[in-house]
């Protein structure tokens, strides 16, 4: 089929480009392609795509949309709090091009969907924040035969790569073994400059059009290295291992990451408050950030916590408190290994 009237129109400036022009347009309009997240590099990913005129848009996400995401994810406005990030990105870009379809898959990637899902898609796009859900989308486009390209985002640098492109070097050939969750903290402990996912959504998505069209040079076997501050960038080459041979979905990528099942007790702000008088709270976050807001109790940083921890208050269990609950769960997990008695809970819920 020919480009209507209307797409000649919304795709004039690829269509004049020699490298591209009908037969490439059509060809983004043919092709079908899965982004796994809807967070920050997905927001760019999902903007350039739906702009591109890729004719089908796969949105994987079931997380909503929190007011700290506003200062990256440049999809959304502060009346979306609260809402689905897959449905408000959706919709929001159906505007931006009526001539191509979404699929929105309200659900988290799981050992037990990625191999369907995977299959109905020419080329899966990572945007996830975790190690174990970037094994799991390798593993999976391994065995359904599906490019990956993947991006990350840490304080003021980040990544680009194309996996398992034409058969080439895939995520376990550049990165075989998962790092100590301890050692690799995502951004909402650490934090990461507003505009960085914007500058890797957009280089992943220029990987996708490239793959697409059949132009340029795909960054297989190349991590493209970039940081905001120096405004430096390196490429680091790397081959395939072929002694990796992957014949099946690993039956739990938090075991292999080293993430332990979830024991900790936790409490909910508004239990908190029945009975305040019950508990001692302490904030592991940092001196900024408990000045900005902080619900009271004691304030030793997650990183003083192991020379500090006899300060702790005893006399009540005590509720651990962070931004998100993540560093809370550090924070039990340090103080169960030394002499606190009382029982430790974390606080269940975002604190802003």
């Amino acid at each position: 089929m020919e480009l209507s009237k209307q797409e000649q129109q919304q795709y004039d400036r690829h269509l004049i480009l020699d490298e591209i022009g009908q037969k490439g347009q059509l060809k983004l309009r043919q092709a079908k392609v899965l982004v796994i997240g809807a967070g920050g590099l997905g927001c760019p990913i999902l903007q350039y795509l739906t702009a591109a005129g890729v004719g089908t848009i796969g949105v994987i996400d079931h997380d909503t949309i929190a007011q700290s995401n506003l200062q990256r994810q440049i999809l959304y406005t502060y009346a979306d709090v609260g809402k689905l990030k897959a449905e408000i990105a959706t919709k929001r870009l159906s505007q931006l091009n009526p001539f191509i379809t979404f699929e929105t898959h309200l659900e988290r990637l799981t050992v037990d969907n990625a191999i369907s899902l995977f299959s109905k898609y020419d080329i899966v796009v990572d945007g996830s924040d975790n190690f174990p859900t970037r094994y799991l989308v390798n593993d999976a486009a391994v065995l359904t035969n599906k490019p990956v390209v993947f991006g990350s985002i840490f304080k003021f640098e980040g990544q680009v790569s194309v996996f398992n492109y034409q058969n080439g070097p895939t995520y376990r050939c550049l990165y075989p073994n998962a790092p100590n969750p301890n050692e690799a903290p995502n951004c909402s402990e650490v934090g990461v400059l507003g505009v960085l996912p914007g500058i890797i959504g957009s280089f992943q998505a220029n990987e996708v059009i490239k793959i697409i069209c059949g132009i340029g040079n795909v960054l297989s076997g190349k991590l493209l290295t970039y940081n905001t501050l120096s405004m430096t960038q390196l490429m680091l080459n790397f081959n395939k291992n072929t002694s990796i041979n992957i014949t099946d979905l690993e039956p739990n990528y938090d075991a292999i990451c080293g993430i332990k099942p979830d024991n900790h007790k936790s409490i909910t702000l508004e239990q908190l408050q029945q009975y305040p008088e019950r508990y001692n709270l302490l904030d592991v976050r940092e001196t900024e950030e408990r000045a900005l807001y902080n619900i009271g109790g004691q304030h030793i940083p997650l990183g003083e916590l192991h020379h500090r921890n006899s300060e702790i208050f005893q006399d009540k269990p005590v509720v651990v408190y962070c931004k998100s609950g993540v560093r809370a769960k550090k924070a039990i997990n340090i103080l169960n290994q030394n002499t606190i008695k009382m029982p430790l809970l974390f606080l269940k819920g975002t604190i802003i």
